[in-house]
């Protein structure tokens, strides 16, 4: 690897950060009936936590991102991190249900505005035309703590006690203090503007665009993965413990997705690469609909699923960044945590869509309304494309042939 292309040091450490606070997301999930059990609640509220966890950082993170204006980068980010680490530090404490909820959402805004600050800091430090490979970087912790983090921390949580894994992010989080102030090099805040200009970019039409890109392109995977499981037991006839295997495949095709998304958009330009993984999750929506009954045909098509699937992240993360510095160029940190909270709303538009299904008994329809949002993206995407062509303001130099 050629010293241009070398990563810098400090990204590594955004990664770590990364990896801890992707545990702390998806932990839950995985120890939601030890929960319940010690703290006296129904299972459906124990599942709150996920839920009100996504709206809070959709709703905080952007707000935050404005109040910490003026804040210089490296500072923000420790000050992040350490706010994350204490929410852990109550959720692992938490003597009530309530308690751990005040936990999880501290640490839900943290999380949002950490991916925001960070994803700008990972593209000032690479080399360039290398921003998306760096911000790559940065998410391919969040997607090994799926591979890894998570599963370990589950089966922990399960044997051990539900407060064990946040304990273990309590000691990620301080790993990652450590790293940032290493590695991370001090950088300014951005310009001095004011809330109300920073709120102009939600007026901004290219912005907005890229926000339901990123809606409609992350949303379309959930339709169908919010109800992976009974797909693979109920529909595929995989047992329960194979199924569990099979998400583990899941998660390494996402990570593999995620380094190799980054690659394609500093190559071929962001664009062009949203566009073929839109395509290609398309394709598998289809097979998967139509092969679900056969488990030969569902697990190739599960790992190119996770492949694509978050193969976008850094191509959504740059395609906003690139927009935000062409027609919104005071707001960058801002529109950045913009797309954040359009990563956790496309979560919520593909779970309710493919909610909507299983109520009336049409699990096995769920890819279908994957394949209708991954399609709906495409026109957005089309048009935002062709603006940044007319501008030719656009920093990538591949993305002239999107």
């Amino acid at each position: 690897m050629s010293k241009s292309e070398r990563m810098h040091p400090g990204v590594w450490a955004l990664a770590v950060t990364a990896f801890a606070i992707g545990v702390a997301e998806f932990i839950v999930v995985g120890v939601l009936p030890a929960i319940a059990d010690d703290l006296g609640v129904t299972v459906a509220t124990a599942g709150s936590l996920v839920g009100l966890y996504a709206l809070a950082l959709a709703v905080g993170t952007p707000i935050l991102v404005i109040a910490a204006g003026r804040v210089p980068r490296k500072a923000l980010l420790f000050a992040l991190v350490s706010v994350f680490l204490a929410g852990n530090l109550i959720s692992a404490f938490a003597s009530s249900y309530e308690i751990l909820l005040a936990g999880r959402i501290l640490t839900a805004v943290a999380h949002g505005s950490f991916f925001a600050i960070g994803a700008t800091v990972a593209a000032r430090l690479s080399p360039p035309g290398q921003a998306s490979r760096a911000i790559a970087a940065m998410f391919a912790g969040l997607t090994l703590a799926m591979v890894i983090g998570v599963p370990m921390g589950s089966l922990i949580g399960n044997e051990l006690g539900w407060r064990l894994p946040f304990f273990g992010v309590v000691a990620l989080a301080a790993v990652g203090l450590l790293a940032i102030a290493l590695w991370v090099p001090k950088q300014p805040h951005e310009a001095d503007v004011s809330a109300a200009q920073q709120l102009k970019a939600l007026k901004t039409l290219p912005v907005l665009v890229m926000m339901s890109i990123t809606i409609l392109g992350f949303g379309a995977s959930f339709a169908a993965f919010t109800f992976i499981t009974p797909i693979l037991t109920d529909e595929t006839g995989f047992s329960s413990g194979t199924a569990s295997l099979l998400l583990i495949v899941f998660g390494v095709a996402t990570l593999v997705g995620n380094l190799m998304g980054g690659r394609w958009a500093a190559h071929y330009g962001w664009a062009r690469t949203l566009r073929i993984m839109l395509a290609g999750v398309a394709v598998v929506m289809v097979a998967m609909a139509l092969g679900m009954s056969n488990q030969y045909v569902m697990v190739p098509l599960l790992f190119a699923w996770g492949v694509l699937a978050f193969g976008m992240s850094p191509g959504f993360q740059t395609g906003m960044l690139e927009t935000a510095e062409r027609w919104s160029p005071k707001a960058v940190a801002f529109t950045s945590a913009l797309n954040i909270s359009a990563f956790n709303l496309g979560i919520t538009l593909g779970e309710h869509s493919g909610s909507a299904l299983v109520e009336q008994g049409l699990i096995g329809l769920t890819p279908w309304a994957g394949l209708a949002l991954a399609a709906l993206a495409q026109l957005p995407l089309f048009w935002l494309a062709a603006r940044h062509r007319r501008s030719g303001t656009v920093n990538n130099p591949a993305m002239a042939s999107a």
